[in-house]
C-alpha cells in the first residue's frame, strides 16, 4: 500500500489523523526542515517506497553509463543536442511559451560555430546556453540568492521582460509584492511567500537544505523543488528555472543526458504533479511534503529508465544497420563505408543530422572529399539533407534504408 496522505486519513477519522501526524513527526526516518508550511514544519519521511525508487533510479543510471560507454562519441553528442532540444520546447510548453525546434537548434549550431564576440543574442539564447553547459558536464553553485538570482537572469529573464515587462523583478533579487500559483486549469492552487525579506530568508533555508550532504541527494532535490515552488520568489519564470536546477543538481551524481529528460516527463504527467503540490499545500496536510518528494522521485525513474530504453533500442539499430552496410551501394569501399556508418549514427542519434564540419573532423578528409561521398549517397536516395542556422546537415533517410534491405533481402 503505498504511502497515505494525511488529508485523506483526516477525512476518515481525526484520531487516527493526529495519531499518524504524531508517529511521522517523531519518527527517527523523519528528516525535519527549517521551513513552515502554513505554520506547520515542513518534514519527509525517508521510507521504503522512497529507498525503493532511489535504487531504481541508480541501477537505471549505472546502465546508461554502461551503454554511453559503448555507444559512439558523435552518436552520444547528437543524441544530447536532440535530448536538450526537447527539453528546452517542453519546459517552455509547459509555461505556455511558443518555441520552434528549428530556434532551438538555430541557436545550438551558433553556439557551436560562431565566435563568442560575434554571436547575437536572441529569444531563448539563455535557456539553450545554461542547458549546453549542463549536457558538458559544467557544476552550477547553488549556494546563495544572489546565486538564484544570478541563474534566474542568465535563464530566462530576457524571455520574461519580453513577454510582459511588468513580471521583471522588481525588488532587491526577488520580487516585490505577491504573486500566485495556478494549475492546468487555470485555478489559483497556491499565494507564494511575502514579502521580499520573507522570500529571502524563506529561499536561504530552501538552500540550505539543497546543500545539506548530510542528506540523501536525491530526497533534498526533490523536497527543494517543492519548496521553491511554495516560494515562488519570481513574477514569471519559476517553472523554467525550478526544472532547471532540479536538472543541474541531479547530474551532480547522475548522468548529464537526465538533465535534458526532467520536463518531457513533468509534461506527460502534469497532473499528477499539481496534485501532489496541492496536497503538501493543504494545511490539514501538517506540513509533510513526503507526497511530493515520493511524486518527484518517481518522475525522476520514468524520465532515467525512458532515457535507458531510448538508448538500448538506438543501440540495437545501430548495430544492425552497421552489419548491412557492406550491401549498400559503395558499401565496400573504405571510405564510403565510414561515411555511412556517421550518416546512419545521425539518423538514429540527431535532431537533424551532422554537419559536414563535424564529419570532415571525425573522417579526417578534406571537404572536397567529404561531399564527394555525400552526393554519391545521395545519388542512391538515402540521404536526409536539411539546413540549420548557415550549416547544411545530413543524416541517413531510416525508412528507405529499411526499404532498400528489405529489396535485397526478397532478391
Amino acid at each position: 500500500m503505498g504511502y497515505r496522505e494525511l488529508i485523506k486519513i483526516y477525512y476518515e477519522s481525526i484520531d487516527a489523523y493526529r495519531a499518524m501526524y504524531e508517529s511521522r513527526y517523531s519518527s527517527p526516518d523523519t528528516v525535519k526542515l527549517s521551513f513552515k508550511i502554513k505554520d506547520n514544519q515542513a518534514f519527509f519521511i525517508q521510507n521504503s517506497e522512497m529507498a525503493e525508487v532511489a535504487f531504481k533510479i541508480l541501477k537505471a543510471d549505472k546502465n546508461i553509463c554502461v551503454l554511453c560507454g559503448e555507444l559512439p562519441r558523435i552518436a552520444i553528442d547528437q543524441f544530447k543536442r536532440r535530448c536538450l532540444i526537447d527539453e528546452i520546447m517542453i519546459t517552455n510548453k509547459i509555461e505556455g511559451v511558443y518555441s520552434t525546434r528549428r530556434e532551438i537548434a538555430s541557436i545550438l549550431s551558433e553556439l557551436e560555430t560562431t565566435v563568442k564576440e560575434k554571436r547575437k543574442k536572441r529569444r531563448f539564447w539563455g535557456l539553450v546556453e545554461q542547458y549546453l553547459k549542463l549536457l558538458s558536464n559544467e557544476r552550477i553553485s547553488l549556494q546563495t540568492c544572489e546565486e538564484i538570482r544570478e541563474l534566474y537572469d542568465e535563464l530566462v529573464l530576457a524571455e520574461v521582460i519580453e513577454e510582459d515587462s511588468s513580471n521583471a523583478p522588481d525588488g532587491e533579487l526577488f520580487r516585490k509584492d505577491s504573486t500566485s500559483v495556478y494549475n492546468a486549469s487555470e485555478k489559483e492552487i497556491h499565494r507564494g511567500s511575502y514579502p521580499e525579506a520573507v522570500i529571502r530568508k524563506e529561499m536561504e533555508k530552501a538552500l540550505a537544505l539543497l546543500n545539506n550532504e548530510e542528506v540523501f541527494y536525491i530526497y533534498r532535490i526533490a523536497a527543494f523543488h517543492y519548496l521553491f515552488g511554495y516560494i515562488h520568489p519570481f513574477y514569471d519564470g519559476n517553472g523554467r528555472l525550478g526544472r532547471f536546477i532540479v536538472s543541474a543538481m541531479l547530474i551532480k551524481e547522475l548522468h548529464p543526458l537526465l538533465s535534458s529528460r526532467i520536463s518531457y516527463t513533468i509534461a506527460e504527467n502534469i497532473r499528477d504533479y499539481y496534485d501532489a503540490f496541492e496536497t503538501c499545500n493543504e494545511p490539514r496536510n501538517l506540513g509533510d511534503v513526503t507526497p511530493f518528494v515520493i511524486m518527484m522521485l518517481n518522475m525522476i525513474k520514468t524520465s532515467i529508465e525512458q532515457l535507458e530504453e531510448a538508448l538500448k533500442k538506438r543501440h540495437t539499430s545501430l548495430n544492425y544497420y552497421t552489419e548491412s552496410i557492406s550491401k549498400l551501394p559503395g558499401g565496400s569501399n573504405g571510405r564510403t563505408r565510414k561515411m555511412y556508418s556517421f550518416l546512419i549514427q545521425a539518423g538514429l542519434f540527431s535532431e537533424s543530422g551532422v554537419s559536414t564540419r563535424v564529419l570532415e573532423y571525425n573522417m579526417k578528409n578534406s571537404y572536397t572529399t567529404v561531399k564527394k561521398e555525400l552526393d554519391f549517397i545521395s545519388s542512391n536516395s538515402l540521404l536526409i539533407r536539411t539546413r540549420v542556422g548557415k550549416e547544411n546537415l545530413y543524416m541517413i533517410d531510416i525508412e528507405k534504408l529499411d526499404k532498400y534491405l528489405r529489396e535485397i533481402t526478397v532478391m
